[in-house]
Formats: C-alpha cells, sequence, structure tokens
C-alpha cells in the first residue's frame, strides 16, 4: 500500500511535516529525514518567526533533518520511538537555539517501507511557557515532583532540602549518580548544591575537584548540549555524539566508568544558574528520565533561583560594599548571635580591634579617592590572614575582627602578623587592641576592652609622630 505523505500532512491543520527514519539491520537509528510538510510547516523553515532562527530558508523534500536545524539527539529519539517503536509520543520544551516553546507531538504511520519507517511530527509554538502543557506529565511523576517542590519551598536548611531531592529524584531515575552543580561564570566558580550516589557507586566524585577546578569543563556544556533543552546520551551511539561535541569531558566520562548520562541547565528569569544530571541508568529508562529530569529542573529551577537572589541580597545587606568585609549591622548582628548561645560548655572568644592610622591625612591631602584606596588595602591586609566573614568594618576607619574558639596567646601571634602584613603597602598602618574572653558569651565585654586597648596604641602612635618631629635635627644649625 502506497502512502500520499502530502495529503497526510495537508490533512493536519497544525504545522506538520512525515518523517522518516531508517532501521538498520541491528535494530538501531540510522538517517532521519523530512520527507515532505504542509504548508504551515513549509513556511516555518523558509519564512520562521522572529525568535526561530533555522539553518536554511529553503525547503527541499527528503532532506536530512539536519539541514534544517543542529542535530538533536531528543528529536532522533523522539521520532526512533514513533516511527520504528510506533509509540504516540508528546513533549513540550524550550530548545536553547530557540526563544520559543513548542508543544510537539508524534506519531506513528503505517505501512513501513523495507528499512524506512514514518512518523508525523506536529508541532505548536508559544511564545510564553504554557503551565497546562509542562504539567501533561503522568501522575507519579508529577506527585513526586511536587513533594519535592513542597519540601523545599518550606525547607529552614535549604540546601539539606536540595540533597533530599536530588537522592528522590535519583532514585526515581534508578541512575547510580545524580548531581545539581551551581555555576558562577562571573567568578569562573562550580558549587555543588547537592549530589547522590547509590550504595555500589564505585567513583564518588571530590567535591573539591569540582568545585574549584572543574569550572572549564561545565564550561563547555552549552556547546555540547547545542541548543537542545538537554543531552541524553543512552548508548554507544549517542556517546560518539559527545565525543565529537565535546571530546576531553567525553573522555573524562568513560574514563569514570560513564556509559549513560542525561544532563539538563538550570535556568530562572532568562539566567543559567548550572546543570542538573543523572549517569549510569538503564538505556531503556531514558524517556522517562527525560520526563523526571524536565519537570524537576523546570521545578526547581524556580526554587534554586530565589535561593540564589535572597543569599545575593543577604550578601548586599551584610557586606561593606567598599572592602569586601563585614558591615556594622552583620557585626551587631553576629554578637547578639554570639552573646545568646545556650551551650553550656564554653568557648572562648577573641577580638581584635583596628584602627587605621593616617586615613584622614590622605583624604585631604589626596583626595577621597585615595582614602577609598587605602581602606581597600588595609582590609586586603586582614583578608590575607582572617576569613572576610569574621572580618567587619565597623565604622569609617575601623575594623573588628572576631574570632570564636581562639585563645590569648594565638591572637597575640595573630596581631603581630598584622603589623608585619600591613608593611605590604606603605601607607598602611594600623593601632590594634586585642582581648580574650574565656565565654563567647562575654563578646560585648571582649569588644569594649579591645577597644580601650587600640585607643590606647592610638595614642602612642600619634606621641611617636609628635615626638619624631619634635627631634627632627635643624637642616641649618651649625650654619
Amino acid at each position: 500500500m502506497t502512502v500520499d505523505f502530502q495529503k497526510v500532512a495537508d490533512s493536519i491543520a497544525a504545522m506538520t511535516c512525515i518523517v522518516s527514519v531508517e532501521k538498520l539491520a541491528d535494530g538501531s537509528c540510522g538517517e532521519i529525514r523530512i520527507v515532505t510538510g504542509n504548508r504551515f510547516y513549509i513556511d516555518s523553515i523558509e519564512h520562521p518567526a522572529e525568535q526561530v532562527k533555522m539553518l536554511t530558508r529553503e525547503f527541499v523534500p527528503n532532506s536530512l533533518y539536519t539541514t534544517y536545524m543542529t542535530r538533536d539527539l531528543n528529536f532522533e529519539d523522539f521520532c526512533y520511538r514513533a516511527a520504528v517503536q510506533k509509540k504516540c509520543l508528546h513533549s513540550y520544551a524550550h530548545p536553547d537555539r530557540y526563544n520559543v516553546w513548542f508543544n510537539m507531538t508524534f506519531l506513528p504511520l503505517w505501512p513501513d517501507n523495507g528499512n524506512l519507517c514514518y512518523c508525523t511530527y506536529t508541532m505548536e509554538i508559544n511564545y510564553e511557557p504554557s503551565s497546562e502543557r509542562i504539567s501533561n506529565i503522568s501522575s507519579d511523576i508529577a506527585s513526586a515532583v511536587l513533594e519535592t517542590a513542597l519540601t523545599l519551598r518550606g525547607a529552614d536548611d535549604f540546601k539539606g532540602a536540595v540533597r533530599s531531592a536530588v537522592q528522590d529524584v535519583r532514585e526515581m531515575c534508578e541512575a547510580e549518580y545524580c548531581c545539581i552543580l551551581l555555576v558562577d561564570d562571573e567568578k569562573e566558580s562550580c558549587e555543588v548544591l547537592g549530589e547522590s550516589y547509590a550504595d555500589d557507586f564505585g567513583l564518588r566524585p571530590d567535591n573539591n575537584y569540582l568545585e574549584a577546578d572543574f569550572y572549564p569543563v561545565a564550561k563547555t556544556w552549552k556547546d555540547t548540549i547545542s541548543g537542545s533543552n538537554c543531552l541524553i546520551a543512552k548508548n554507544d551511539r549517542d556517546m560518539e555524539v559527545v565525543a565529537q561535541r565535546n571530546p576531553v569531558w567525553c573522555r573524562s566520562l568513560r574514563d569514570a566508568g560513564v556509559h549513560t548520562i542525561a544532563l539538563f541547565p538550570l535556568k530562572a528569569r532568562n539566567q543559567h544558574m548550572g546543570y542538573m544530571w543523572a549517569s549510569n541508568f538503564h538505556p531503556d529508562r531514558s524517556a522517562r528520565i527525560k520526563e523526571i529530569l524536565e519537570l524537576t529542573t523546570f521545578v526547581l529551577s524556580s526554587e534554586i533561583g530565589n535561593y540564589l537572589m535572597m543569599n545575593r541580597l543577604k550578601r548586599l545587606s551584610s557586606r561593606d560594599m567598599l572592602t569586601g568585609v563585614m558591615n556594622r549591622n552583620e557585626m551587631n548582628n553576629y554578637v547578639e548571635r554570639l552573646s545568646t548561645l545556650l551551650e553550656t560548655s564554653k568557648t572562648p572568644v577573641s577580638v581584635i580591634f583596628t584602627d587605621l592610622n593616617g586615613l584622614k591625612k590622605v583624604n585631604d591631602s589626596q583626595g577621597h579617592g585615595a582614602g577609598d584606596q587605602l581602606l581597600k588595602n588595609a582590609a586586603n591586609v586582614l583578608c590575607s590572614l582572617f576569613d572576610a566573614r569574621n572580618i567587619f568594618r565597623a565604622g569609617g576607619d575601623e575594623f573588628v575582627i572576631i574570632l570564636p574558639g581562639t585563645y590569648k596567646e594565638e591572637t597575640e601571634n595573630k596581631v603581630k602578623a598584622i603589623h608585619l602584613a600591613e608593611e605590604q603597602y606603605p601607607d598602611v598602618s594600623f593601632a590594634i587592641g586585642s582581648y580574650t574572653e574565656d565565654d563567647c558569651r562575654k563578646v560585648r565585654h571582649a569588644l569594649m576592652q579591645a577597644d580601650a586597648r587600640m585607643y590606647e596604641d592610638k595614642k602612642r602612635f600619634y606621641q611617636s609622630q609628635a615626638a619624631s618631629r619634635t627631634h627632627r635635627p635643624d637642616p641649618f644649625a651649625g650654619v
């Protein structure tokens, strides 16, 4: 029986084409071609919407699908399952290469023509995401993902909740490993937000490796996904595509024993935040895994975006914008937390109170720009010795370092180290006072004592300056 493919395509009102899939002798997928399409589909190629970019604007019947768009393993998988395995399929996705959402339906056609199998590909373009389309998935997946979202929304420990969610996702995918990796393109760094591995997983990732040195690898993933909404490599054929696009990463995957991988970007408010991926799952579960991770990343992206935004707002409200150390408000909050601790065991606390000598003189003689640079240099000295989270700019030229768990002798050595480190900058000179209490809850008393000792040190500094000027030799003596 001969099928009039043009007639089939024309009988469907939405954008539709007929796809041929070559079934190879071993049952795998060969060439995929666009046989023909209705007027709406051909117009989408020859006269595409503004947000859609095609590789060519000329439709030629029976051309390889890659004539019109970048190779997409997800599209190939859907075409194969519809045409060869005769499954009715639906997908709703936002490929990176297009600034639109695609509502896609794949329907099998019969009969086959030897090793050529056929399906229809119908698509509807949405310029904004449709919650109705996104929620059109199996009830068990929707229920599990909804439960995860609710857990995150009400969590006091967000990172702990994410780790639990990642474990749930890994178990749903029946994968050996699952991870959420945040990527900061400004700082060129990565952070593992949550990960989970099966009990029998032989290779456990090293967080330090991922966070410190992994950014150059993660940066390549956008090109590896190549404009699709995700990357799913479920067999050797797919891994060869990964090897062609990203040989270094693919080699590292193979060295680590990874034979299947699903990689999904995390985005919120059009901002790229990182990736979620699962590895070493059964190839037969790839379709279900795509469904799970598509919805999971859509939901988690919003929650993670809110979490990152709140963290940024907290940093902005707690950091001194000029020097990068903590501000006075954050110091007050920290002191309040320490002074109200309920622990029965006593933990010491040391306070180092510093005041920058000569700031007014620099401002008066060289301008506030030079004074600002002097403050930055002073902060750099302190940050070279202490965690920035323990350094507070308490006032114009005053910096306070609060060190729980630090004893007197160590604190005195730190004071000496500050004086040595300030020699890196010719204009940086600190007046310093320190004090140690045996109980963190007495931190306010330590602050008062350190402040008083700092003023004594500053008084000695200016007295020595005055004495130096008084005893300066007279260049005209004896003339």
